[in-house]
């Protein structure tokens, strides 16, 4: 049976030995000074808390166990929290039966460093460390200004909800969470005390703000700014009045972690899929609009990281034809600018952010960022741009529409022949250039996109197929009748 952690059950000698660190795990070997582990302790303290893993070298990832190094050394790690750091962080010791690398009967030692959200940790020499991605960083001049600044602020999701009780949470979601952190035998009021979602308050039981945000059975009674608004507009910018050229216009009010497999599903349905030339081959293939970890890591860090507190405002995507937003409430967190955004990690929100970690949306290791970038570049897209416009921050992604365009319509050229393109007109060639960016269209799909009439539509098609370039697929009463290119 796979050694486990009991007290963070998603952690395991697996796991220990295998996986890179991260920003919430480091592994040491017991060689290393007592005094020497107090940066470390001090840096996941002043982040999102995290585990460090004394007895796996850090080198080698070899289990080495901690039995050689004696009682005294032993106990001087599990004290070093409190020998080392001011004020001394929460945390709790875990040892774990092994096998060291000799094939002898061993242990190793899990500090679990909680989250210290209104207090510096500092070391004894008075130094100051966060976490970032797999690195220990020493905070000094305006970065540790800041984050003392940010701890000083009270944390929204840890004050306590005066409404909600733990049935007003979905039971669907706390066994999910439970079955995850393998804590079947512990009841929902236990599993998230120890989570520090639950606080006792003049002797009454409270939930906090984090609690109803991600369990919540109906979230528009408590938090009805915990919302996705998407809207499609048509064309490059956002008209109003006679002009206002909204296409669609959706809101998804749901938990959080409900609400980024909702965003996913819908906004997938809503990209667009474009033609694009592949360098290495020298040709065109079908590609999404953008890559689906660009835009989806962009929804997950807005869901993450934006300001609960701002009451009156949500989380929006707009979509126009050049480009997609993701704009969030609240500025960028604490020591986070939008010059050091690939390299900085800092959560407004470490509790929510851990359990967004648990359920897999949040990733260990700090690639979001730069993935988005690299994905971009992989697209030949530009790089996503960041910007703080008044009190929230935005991510934009553009698309490139102008040269995709110009790429659908050479594609549709060489499917359907150069002949046979010069004998269309513009409404038929519009349709010819859709249907080489789609495997098989609806006519109502063509009415949508060029604008016209079914009747119009269907003389286009009737005539396409007349001249052999578009073929029926099944029986033209069904519903689900489709039409496509014959490739020449």
């Amino acid at each position: 049976m796979q050694t486990r952690s009991k007290i963070r059950p998603t952690l395991t000698l697996d796991y220990f030995v295998n996986e890179p660190e991260n920003k919430l795990f480091d592994r040491k070997s017991g060689q290393v000074k007592v005094a020497e582990i107090a940066p470390l302790i001090s840096a996941f303290a002043n982040a999102e808390g995290g585990t460090i893993v004394i007895g796996i070298s850090d080198k080698t990832r070899k289990v080495e166990g901690i039995n050689a190094f004696g009682t005294d050394k032993i106990n001087a790690f599990v004290a070093a929290p409190k020998d080392f750091c001011k004020p001394m962080p929460l945390y709790k010791e875990e040892f774990l039966d092994v096998v060291n690398v000799s094939g002898k009967t061993d242990k190793i030692l899990l500090l679990h460093i909680e989250a210290s959200p209104d207090q510096v940790i500092r070391t004894v020499n008075d130094s100051v460390y966060l976490r970032i991605a797999d690195r220990t960083k020493e905070m000094k001049g305006d970065d540790l200004r800041n984050l003392e600044y940010g701890k000083s602020i009270r944390h929204y999701e840890d004050e306590c909800n005066m409404d909600a009780t733990i049935d007003d949470l979905d039971e669907e979601l706390l066994e999910r969470y439970r079955e995850i952190l393998q804590a079947k035998d512990v009841s929902y009021e236990q599993l998230l005390r120890a989570r520090g979602f639950v606080k006792q308050q003049n002797g009454i039981v409270r939930i906090t703000n984090a609690a109803v945000l991600l369990f919540a059975r109906n979230i528009e009674q408590f938090y009805p700014n915990c919302r996705i608004r998407f809207v499609r507009y048509e064309g490059n910018e956002a008209k109003t009045g006679t002009e206002i050229n909204i296409t669609r216009d959706k809101s998804l009010d749901f938990p959080i972690l409900r609400i980024i497999e909702k965003a996913k599903d819908f906004i997938s349905t809503q990209l667009r899929e474009f033609t694009a030339l592949d360098k290495k081959t020298g040709t065109f293939q079908i590609v999404p609009e953008y890559p689906e970890f660009a835009w989806l890591e962009g929804i997950v860090n807005a869901v993450t990281h934006r300001e609960y507190a701002m009451s009156g405002k949500y989380i929006l995507v707009s979509m126009y034809d050049d480009r997609l937003e993701i704009e969030s409430p609240g500025k960028l967190p604490n020591i986070v600018t939008v010059e050091n955004i690939k390299e900085t990690r800092y959560a407004r929100n470490p509790r929510i952010s851990r359990v967004l970690t648990d359920f897999g949306w949040v990733r260990e290791l700090n690639e979001g960022v730069k993935r988005i970038y690299a994905d971009m570049e992989t697209f030949f897209l530009e790089d996503p741009v960041y910007c703080e416009p008044g009190q929230s921050v935005r991510l934009t992604l553009k698309n490139n529409i102008v040269m995709r365009n110009i790429r659908r319509k050479d594609k549709a050229i060489k499917s359907v022949g150069e002949d046979a393109w010069n004998a269309l007109d513009d409404l038929e060639r519009q349709i010819v250039v859709f249907m080489a960016s789609n495997v098989e269209v609806s006519r109502s799909q063509l009415e949508k996109h060029t604008g016209k009439s079914s009747r119009t539509v269907s003389s286009r098609l009737r005539n396409l197929m007349k001249i052999g370039i578009v073929k029926s697929n099944g029986n033209k009463n069904d519903p689900k009748h489709t039409y496509s290119l014959i490739v020449m």
